[in-house]
């Protein structure tokens, strides 16, 4: 069950939507969510940038990554947004 609240929480800070519309809840969910969630949020963030047609269920392994090492999952989503800002 939390796994599948975590994949929630994640996907709906990535898409900003629902409650996480709003930049000021973003910002104040940042400073309170666990760093495997936001590491999961910002990898869904990239990836649908690479594949915008992307599902959920296509997207899962950003979630196992960040379970297993939030540090590197946050690392590969700054290295993705670098390069995408590169190429614009």
């Amino acid at each position: 069950m939390q796994k599948d609240a975590d994949a929630w929480l994640a996907h709906a800070l990535a898409a900003h939507c629902g409650h996480y519309a709003d930049p000021a809840v973003r910002a104040v969910a940042a400073d309170l969510l666990p760093t495997h969630l936001l590491a999961h949020a910002a990898l869904l963030t990239e990836l649908a940038h690479l594949a915008p047609g992307a599902g959920v269920d296509q997207l899962a392994l950003a979630a196992r990554l960040a379970a297993a090492d939030p540090e590197a999952t946050g690392g590969l989503a700054a290295f993705l947004a670098r390069s995408r800002s590169e190429q614009s």
